[in-house]
């Protein structure tokens, strides 16, 4: 059995943690008290208001004037994250982190020691709130689609278990928006049809749903039959690393674009350094308003775990595969494969600017573990 685990409302659920003067409070990490910026995080009592993540900071601030605005701390939280995974290997080493709040873990193997998959997920569930005071959402099911969806229908502190006899009985009753790869033009496209469920699509056919959707209506049948085969894949395993975003609301300004990215390439660039792997393909994924997806890769001549050298390729990438007409951007990712022992002599820097860039990345990562995010960042990360 696969578990998925999120945490509610990370980043400001640990403000909370710290402050607990703010407690019942609406509360929005990210953004300015002035209205710039976008918001990073909203607790669930600013959602009230309509106040969702990626949404610029102004308009947040009209929705709910009084809610507490605060800075978002990163590598704070990236600490954190850490002392959370800490707690998932202590029951198995198959961890697979999405991000800094969520993670899939294979437990199969770990049942004979710590008793089911349920009880594992029971019990992680329950240190983690009690060893760091944060609340985790978790879903336990047969594959990892399964799995998440069980985590988030069950938000905030939710715990649910997918029986692996009953998995249409679980996903039928679900509107079909759950599958992955339905935006809102493919929900038109089956709303026209009379399919609002995921059980009444599953009663087409898998051609049905290649002749509406192409190459996705194979993978959309699937998922509809409660087929995920992936592996959870840890870090030490993994043949790419990666982080990806999806906003609340498509983002349409490319500077606001660009720091995501590089919050996102900071995020890579810190894990291969973590784990010593130095990579050579830099990649980037974008899913547009209308749910098209692409992604574009750069092999760099020589492997590497420099951020600002996965940052000139990653920006490069964006910036060519962003036309003028785009009306939107719904999910933006970046990763890095082709991982090699070391890196080599020669670059897109010269060596004396690559060690430079070496020893920023070391001391930044220092000052940030130690004082947080916001103590040092890099002038394009300001504009968000």
């Amino acid at each position: 059995m696969i578990l998925h685990i999120d945490m509610d409302a990370f980043y400001c659920s640990v403000e909370e943690r710290d402050r607990p003067e703010l407690v019942g409070k609406p509360v929005i990490v990210g953004g300015t008290p002035e209205g710039r910026g976008v918001v990073a995080a909203a607790n669930y009592e600013v959602r009230k208001y309509g106040v969702h993540s990626a949404m610029p900071a102004a308009t947040a601030r009209r929705l709910c004037p009084h809610a507490v605005v605060l800075p978002a701390r990163h590598s704070y939280y990236a600490k954190i994250s850490h002392q959370i995974r800490e707690v998932f290997h202590r029951y198995t080493p198959l961890v697979e982190p999405l991000s800094l709040d969520e993670a899939f873990l294979d437990v199969k193997a770990s049942e004979a020691l710590f008793g089911s998959s349920a009880q594992i997920g029971r019990e992680i569930k329950i240190e983690i709130a009690e060893t760091l005071n944060l609340v985790a959402s978790v879903g336990v099911a047969p594959n990892k689609f399964l799995a998440k969806i069980a985590s988030d229908l069950d938000k905030p502190d939710g715990f649910l278990v997918v029986d692996p006899d009953h998995v249409q009985d679980f996903l039928d009753p679900l509107p079909v928006s759950r599958l992955w790869g339905i935006g809102k033009v493919s929900q038109k496209t089956l709303h026209k049809r009379g399919v609002h469920t995921i059980g009444a699509l599953r009663q087409l056919s898998q051609a049905e749903l290649q002749k509406l959707f192409g190459k996705v209506g194979a993978h959309l049948w699937r998922l509809a039959h409660g087929i995920d085969d992936r592996a959870v894949i840890p870090d030490s395993e993994a043949k790419s690393i990666s982080h990806e975003t999806t906003f609340d609301v498509d983002i349409t300004d490319t500077e606001t674009l660009r720091s995501w990215l590089l919050e996102l390439t900071e995020q890579v660039s810190r894990r291969l350094r973590r784990h010593q792997l130095y990579g050579r393909t830099v990649q980037i994924k974008i899913r547009f308003a209308d749910f098209r997806t692409i992604t574009r890769a750069h092999t760099l001549s020589e492997p590497t775990h420099i951020t600002q050298e996965i940052w000139c390729v990653a920006a490069a990438l964006l910036e060519q595969n962003l036309s003028a007409k785009y009306r939107g951007v719904r999910l933006l990712g970046i990763g890095v494969s082709g991982f090699a022992d070391e890196s080599g002599q020669v670059s897109l820097f010269e060596q004396s600017e690559r060690e430079k860039q070496g020893q920023i990345d070391t001391i930044t990562d220092s000052i940030k573990d130690r004082f947080g995010q916001t103590a040092l960042r890099r002038a394009t990360d300001l504009k968000r």
